[in-house]
C-alpha cells in the first residue's frame, strides 16, 4: 500500500505520516505550493528527513487564487478559505496525481477540534463531500471519532492503530513527537498569509481594485513587505522598511511606474504601480526623505527610475496627514 500526505512541514501533519508508516505503508508527502502558502524551505526539508519521506512540492497557484477569489463556503476570521482550500488540495490529488503516484488513499494531519471554524465535525464533512472523494481521506490523528473510510472498512490500515485526538490541546501531540522522536517541530498556526489579519486587509485592497486575479498576483507579494500605500484605485506605493525588505521591494521594480533609491543618503526602497500623478511621485519623494537618515529634516537627493532628483524640506505636519489618509 501507498498513502499520498497532505504535508506542511508542522507536527500535525508529520504525525500523521508516522502513524501510517507505523503500519508498514510507504507515504510520500505532498507540499502544495500557491502564492499564500507552501514551498521549498530548510524547515520542510528536515522534518521530511526526520521522517524518512521524500516531498513533492505541488504547485496550485493559479487554481487555488480562484478559490481565494470565489469560495464557495465563504471565508474564515480573515481572508482564509480554509474548508475550499482543503477541499481543492484533496480533489487535486485525487484527479492528477494518486495513479502518477501509484498510491491508494490520502492522509491529512488535521485534528477534530483544533480550528472551532474549519476542523469542526460538520467542516470536516463538508471538506470530504466537497472533494468527491471522501472515501479515499484518511485523518489518523482523529480517525477513531469520525467515520471510517474505505481504507479502514478494507483493512489496508487497522482503525484500531490509528488516534483519537480531539480538542485544541498540544499536549498529546507532543507526546508523540516524544514517542516518535520528532524534533524541532515549528509552533502551531502560521504558514499561511491568508490567515494573518493585516496581510489580508492589504489583499482586501487589491480584492477591492480588482487585482484578487492570477495575472497580478506579484502584488500578492509586494504587499508582504514593509509599509503599504494605497493613493487611489489601482494606484499603490510599496516602502521598505529595512535592508530586507528594501530587497525585496527593489525585485519588483519591473512592474512599477516609480522606483526611488538613495543617492548618497539611506533610504528606504521605493516602488509606485499604477499610474500616479506628479502629486504622487512628489509624495512617494516626501516619504523618501521622511523615512531616510535625514528625517525630511533637510534637502536629500535620489534616484527615481534612476535619474538624480533632489526634495527639499519635508512639512511634516502635512506629510502626517497623507500618510494617516493613504496608509493601509
Amino acid at each position: 500500500m501507498r498513502a499520498l500526505a497532505l504535508f506542511s512541514g508542522g507536527l500535525d501533519s508529520s504525525l500523521a505520516i508516522k502513524v501510517i508508516q507505523q503500519q508498514g505503508i510507504e507515504v510520500i508527502a505532498l507540499n502544495f505550493v500557491s502564492h499564500f502558502f507552501g514551498g521549498k524551505n530548510d524547515k520542510i526539508e528536515k522534518m521530511a528527513e526526520q521522517l524518512g519521506v521524500k516531498v513533492e512540492y505541488i504547485d496550485f497557484k493559479a487554481v487555488h487564487t480562484e478559490i481565494v477569489k470565489n469560495p464557495p463556503s465563504g471565508r474564515g476570521k480573515n481572508m482564509n478559505p480554509c474548508i475550499d482550500c482543503h477541499a481543492l488540495m484533496f480533489r487535486y490529488i485525487a484527479e492528477n496525481l494518486l495513479e502518477k503516484y501509484d498510491a491508494q488513499f490520502i492522509i491529512s494531519g488535521e485534528v477534530l477540534g483544533q480550528r472551532p471554524m474549519s476542523q469542526n465535525k460538520n467542516a470536516l464533512d463538508r471538506v470530504k463531500k466537497l472533494s468527491g472523494i471522501e472515501d479515499l481521506i484518511v485523518r489518523p490523528l482523529s480517525a477513531k471519532l469520525l467515520q471510517p473510510s474505505k481504507a479502514e472498512r478494507e483493512g489496508w490500515v487497522d482503525r484500531e492503530k490509528l488516534l483519537d485526538i480531539n480538542g485544541r490541546s498540544r499536549k498529546r501531540q507532543m507526546e508523540l513527537a516524544e514517542e516518535y522522536g520528532i524534533e524541532e517541530y515549528p509552533s502551531p498556526g502560521g504558514g499561511c498569509m491568508l490567515t494573518e489579519p493585516n496581510y489580508s486587509s492589504r489583499l482586501r485592497v487589491l480584492e477591492e481594485d480588482g487585482y484578487l486575479d492570477e495575472k497580478y498576483s506579484d502584488l500578492f507579494y509586494l504587499i508582504r513587505y514593509g509599509r503599504f500605500f494605497r493613493l487611489g484605485e489601482g494606484k499603490y506605493l510599496f516602502v521598505g522598511r529595512e535592508e530586507e525588505t528594501n530587497y525585496k521591494i527593489s525585485e519588483y521594480a519591473g512592474i512599477g511606474t516609480v522606483h526611488i533609491k538613495g543617492a548618497g543618503v539611506p533610504g528606504p526602497a521605493i516602488l509606485g504601480y499604477g499610474e500616479l500623478s506628479d502629486d504622487d511621485r512628489k509624495f512617494a519623494m516626501e516619504l523618501f526623505s521622511r523615512y531616510s537618515k535625514e528625517k525630511g529634516k533637510a534637502p536629500v537627493k535620489m534616484l527615481v527610475n534612476g535619474v538624480i532628483e533632489e526634495i527639499g524640506i519635508v512639512n511634516e505636519e502635512e506629510l502626517n496627514e497623507k500618510i494617516k489618509e493613504y496608509q493601509i
